[in-house]
């Protein structure tokens, strides 16, 4: 893996450079983040006298295989931004190992074992329909948009719209790390179309995107499965 330090409009010591090189300790990001390629550390500074104790900002950014992960700080002087942003790298490359190890534990459950664990919970049938069930007579019918749901839920529907500028499925990955969420919807720029990046196994990565089809009638099946597909 190689360390690449860099200047923006300022000098790096070589002094500095052997400092970066210590600091970065290349197993303990290995051992949180195997498949990194390589680090950048970019050092730029503020001549602005009113930020003088923000005045030498440091840049560290990860390439991996997986998403980009940059941890970034400023301070006096670029030693106490180098440690700065070496703790937010640090803190950023262990929740994501740690996400990745809970996803690989045990204690989950399979669709077909939830109806023996969960209590009362809905069954469907082959068609993805809901299987009536006797203890369903007499429970009151609530409408919600076009769906319908019996008794107090456990359905729970929310309905959010978001302004989004369209973004490459590098970015889009960039961004799902950066909320911590196992999916990002967002809009191709290349194809326009609406699409969605979502974990995988490991360190894999899957995208779904949907295209309108002019052909298609109204009982033309949707495009829902499974993202873990």
């Amino acid at each position: 893996m190689d360390i690449v330090v860099k200047g923006r409009k300022t000098e790096v010591p070589e002094r500095f450079r052997k400092h970066v090189a210590e600091k970065l300790k290349l197993e303990k990001i290995q051992k949180l983040d195997g498949k990194v390629i390589s680090l950048d550390v970019e050092v730029s500074k503020e001549h602005n006298p009113r930020q003088a104790d923000r005045s030498d900002r440091v840049e560290i950014t990860l390439h991996s295989r997986g998403p980009v992960i940059r941890a970034e700080a400023a301070a006096a002087d670029p030693y106490a931004a180098l440690d700065l942003a070496t703790g937010k790298l640090e803190a950023r490359l262990r929740k994501q190992h740690d996400k990745r190890y809970t996803r690989r534990g045990n204690g989950r459950l399979s669709a077909a074992e939830v109806v023996d664990a969960v209590p009362g919970v809905a069954q469907l049938n082959g068609n993805g329909e809901l299987v009536p069930t006797a203890e369903d007579d007499g429970i009151p019918t609530t409408r919600i948009g076009s769906l319908e749901v019996k008794g107090e839920g456990p359905l729970v529907v929310r309905e959010k719209t978001h302004t989004a500028a369209p973004m490459t499925l590098d970015q889009a990955l960039y961004e799902m790390e950066l909320v911590g969420h196992d999916f990002y919807l967002f809009v191709d720029s290349e194809t326009k179309n609406p699409s969605v990046v979502y974990r995988r196994h490991a360190y894999d990565y899957g995208v779904i995107r949907l295209e309108t089809d002019p052909l298609a009638g109204e009982d033309a099946g949707g495009a829902g499965g499974a993202l873990g597909g």
